[in-house]
């Protein structure tokens, strides 16, 4: 027994100590931005349904949004530079000691402001320079300064492991300096990490101070310095915060590092900026902290407050042309979650809690059990991020499919107890956009299923489980909890839409049983479209009735956006229904969907695209858009060219259908749409709504009317949305146009410059925004890339490629003579590997990490 007590404890031992010596590895990068281009950068550090922190472009903390709220700029009102930083203290051998924050100069014209508090920490010496890098989720800020003899790296980032739902969702920023001596003399250098306790505060309540509202709800808030299992640092909580208010929980700021580490856990008051003074001056002395009652300062004119204030800092000689590594990490846990209502008043909301906050007990749990795991999980997360980047794509796509990532880390996407994974559609600055895990926004991602098939799983479990009614309609919100009755709004282009998804997931995950508990409801869902008042009452093919879609309207008449996602759920209906064994239902699908295809062709489409035939919402009968006589309903298509009026082909081609009508008038479509949809230049175009393309930026529009637009349109027909241009691009890839959809999407991104927008963030309805998350589409379509269970196809292009299916991912390397598949992460059924028209049985079908196949001399 004691022999055994030994071995755990010399394991034990061991593992400190590995993690306690690790520092990051060498990062790749796939975009990286100077020193103009660095304003709206703000990379969300956090895990799927955890929250997140936003990495600055110039190394500053910003965005903390952990408490189960969106928080924009939670620190940007404050008055006392009281917001979370990291700084240096330096040292060189018989020199003075200086200290600077470990952060870049803004631009001057930020300075600029009534009060002079222009911005957090705005009187702290900083770096002249910064520059910043990316190859998400890994992020790297470059610190420059002539004047400073250290050269100075910060990389943070969060484990992002596709397949590994678990350790892609831990509540967890991993903070490293990589510090480097230029000189050839020893320096002694001091990291140190400056973090209020604001808990209780989320930035939504707001009280009236001295100059202006100010962000408050910190309520007898206490730090608390512990050391544990080679883990050291600030412990934070609060004694006062209501305990079922959402931001009420525990914070953690630790390190494991070998150099000498001090700490404060109180400072003097904030008013005044004492606290600040108070940290400079004893911080800047040598290089450590030293903890110690603060006394009260009198004044007859102020009020000093207690500082909730903490700090931790590490201490080290670094030896001449030699580099020290400084890891902090930052873990919280926040448990109560609350439903969809966005108003202030607790009393107006219910907790129904976070998956993640069932693991953990408080921050300083997920610390405990985090940090042992990150060296391996940022191994894991750097064979994911590498094997797409070493693949044979435009850096444009690669860019868009791993930035627009960022969204599942951030508020908009939580997951509740039961594990269910929910969404806003975006996030507006201190509540989420649009509630309910909306089906016909949530329609256009993909990025969800292709990485984390799981998950994609469980967000079909609540539209067809909880979402659906006994009569087949598919509310398009749905409530929280699950089981709250919902308002019974349904969406064609949601409903249909979710049934492609539904046979997508079946397929990526190979799980009969996933098909068979659900088949009855999918069914359902599916007869819907053919109940009276519905789409196509009379199951002739063609949409007739009331259709409300993503526009925030309703279409009334066959259109293409609406016409194609009833042809792809048809298309998935019919295989479902055969690997069930439902001949009957399957062939009724099929002929539906033979005169659906037929129609389409023959009177939607005009020659170069697919147009709107519009019905009367009073007659049931079409309408002559030329007769003045004719009333036509407000928010129609008619005879515009829509930027996404091809998605249900999209789809379509990513769940391996192929063509629901004819490719010759998809490919027409898609150039037509480049001719009457892509501007370069917006200074002279009208838009009543929203702005997200400014000057001489390209981009599609979201509809044209060559001959001549409707006086009322739908609504956002004039904007500009890059969930929408995604699908647009992929589809331009399928039908041929490989260049131009690969140039649309270079637009997309060179708008996303830091400068001007955040290359994290494409907004629609708030940023953050799901839709976005189209851009992975990209991937599969540029190799022709399917998988159905256990079956996976290419094109027959040369190169190396990179795939995924939800629950492995890998390359694909084709040549003349050889393929060779490998798998870099998850486990992969494989019975059939197809090459163009080349197919190759796979002898061991059960493939894990590691594995590989090869097969050579084999033409192709």
């Amino acid at each position: 027994m004691r022999k055994k007590f030994l071995l755990i404890q010399l394991i034990s031992i061991i593992t400190l100590s590995c993690f306690s010596q690790w520092k990051p590895a060498e990062w790749p990068i796939l975009k990286k931005y100077d020193s103009q281009s660095l304003y709206r950068i703000s990379m969300p550090i956090g895990g799927i349904g955890t929250g997140c922190v936003g990495l600055g472009g110039r190394g500053e903390l910003r965005d903390w949004e952990i408490m189960n709220v969106p928080s924009e700029e939670h620190f940007k009102d404050g008055e006392c530079n009281n917001t979370p930083y990291f700084s240096m203290w330096y040292k060189p051998q018989g020199e003075n000691a200086k200290t600077i924050m470990l952060a870049g100069m803004p631009y001057e014209y930020e300075y600029l402001s009534s009060d002079g508090n222009p911005f957090n920490n705005h009187g702290i010496p900083r770096f002249e320079k910064a520059e910043f890098a990316s190859a998400y989720p890994f992020g790297q800020v470059f610190f420059k300064d002539n004047s400073v003899p250290l050269q100075v790296t910060m990389k943070a980032f969060n484990p992002l492991i596709p397949a590994d739902a678990e350790a892609s969702g831990q509540p967890i920023a991993v903070i490293s300096y990589e510090v480097k001596n230029k000189t050839s003399k020893p320096i002694e250098v001091s990291v140190c990490s400056f973090m209020p306790n604001f808990i209780g505060n989320d930035g939504t309540v707001r009280r009236f101070g001295f100059k202006k509202y100010n962000a408050v709800g910190e309520y007898e808030n206490r730090n608390e310095f512990r050391s544990e299992n080679g883990i050291s640092g600030i412990f934070q909580y609060s004694e006062k915060v209501n305990k079922k208010s959402p931001a009420w929980g525990t914070v953690a700021i630790t390190t494991c590092e070998k150099g000498e580490i001090s700490h404060r856990t109180s400072f003097a008051s904030r008013t005044l900026a004492q606290a600040l003074l108070d940290f400079w001056d004893d911080f800047s002395a040598d290089g450590k902290l030293t903890q110690r009652t603060v006394p009260k300062i009198d004044s007859t004119l102020f009020t000093f407050y207690p500082c909730n204030d903490s700090a931790l800092a590490v201490k080290k000689t670094i030896s001449a042309n030699s580099t020290q590594t400084f890891t902090f990490y930052i873990t919280w846990n926040f448990p109560n979650r609350t439903d969809w209502v966005i108003t202030p008043s607790t009393k107006d909301k219910k907790i129904v809690g976070n998956w993640y906050s069932q693991k953990y007990s408080d921050a300083w749990d997920v610390a405990q059990k985090v940090i042992p795991q990150i060296p391996e999980q940022e191994k894991r997360s750097l064979d994911f991020v590498n094997a797409l980047l070493s693949s044979d794509y435009p850096d444009a796509v690669k860019e868009a499919a791993l930035f627009n990532l960022a969204v599942l880390r951030t508020q908009t996407v939580f997951r509740i107890p039961s594990g269910h994974l929910m969404g806003w559609e975006g996030l507006f600055q201190n509540n989420g956009s649009c509630y309910g895990s909306c089906t016909h926004v949530w329609n256009y991602e993909v990025s969800t299923a292709y990485l984390f098939g799981e998950l994609a799983k469980t967000m079909r479990d609540v539209e067809f489980n909880y979402a659906l009614d006994k009569d087949g309609k598919m509310s398009f919100r749905k409530r929280l909890p699950l089981s709250a009755e919902d308002d019974g709004l349904v969406a064609a282009d949601g409903q249909l839409g979710c049934i492609m998804k539904f046979y997508r997931d079946y397929q990526f995950s190979g799980d009969k049983n996933f098909l068979k508990s659900n088949w009855d409801k999918v069914k359902l869902a599916m007869q819907y479209a053919w109940t009276p008042s519905s789409w196509d009452a009379d199951a002739d093919g063609v949409m007739e009735g009331k259709q409300h879609n993503t526009m925030d309207c309703d279409y009334y008449g066959p259109n293409p956006q609406m016409q194609f996602w009833y042809m792809g759920a048809l298309a998935s209906a019919e295989k479902m229904a055969e690997d069930m064994g439902d001949a009957d239902f399957a062939k009724k699908c099929r002929d539906i969907l033979k005169k659906a295809s037929a129609y389409t062709d023959k009177e939607l489409f005009n020659g170069e695209y697919y147009e709107h035939k519009i019905i009367s919402h009073k007659t049931g009968k079409f309408i002559d858009e030329n007769t003045p006589d004719d009333e036509i309903p407000v928010f129609q298509l008619g005879k515009g060219c829509l930027v996404d009026q091809l998605v249900g082909q999209y789809m379509a081609h990513l769940c391996g259908l192929g063509n629901l009508a004819s490719k010759d008038n998809a490919r027409k479509t898609f150039e037509s749409i480049l001719k009457y949809n892509r501007c370069s230049d917006f200074t002279k175009e009208f838009n009543n709504m929203r702005t997200y393309v400014v000057g001489k930026e390209r981009a599609l529009k979201m509809a044209e009317w060559p001959k001549g637009r409707l006086k009322i349109p739908f609504p956002y027909f004039a904007e500009v949305m890059s969930g929408f241009e995604y699908c647009a691009a992929t589809g331009m890839i399928f039908e041929g146009l490989r260049n131009e959809g690969v140039e649309c999407i270079k637009d997309i991104r060179d708008r996303f410059n830091g400068l001007k927008r955040n290359p994290f963030s494409e907004p629609e309805c708030g940023r953050y925004y799901a839709r976005p998350m189209a851009a992975w589409s990209a991937i599969p379509a540029l190799d022709g890339f399917t998988y159905s269970k256990g079956v996976m196809k290419f094109s027959n292009r040369n190169g190396k490629h990179f795939w995924s299916n939800g629950y492995a991912f890998g390359n694909c390397e084709i040549s003349a003579h050889k393929v060779s598949l490998s798998v870099v992460g998850g486990k992969l059924n494989l019975k059939t590997l197809k090459i163009g028209n080349t197919s190759f049985k796979v002898e061991n079908s059960n493939l894990k990490a590691g594995d590989k196949i090869i097969f050579k001399k084999i033409k192709i």
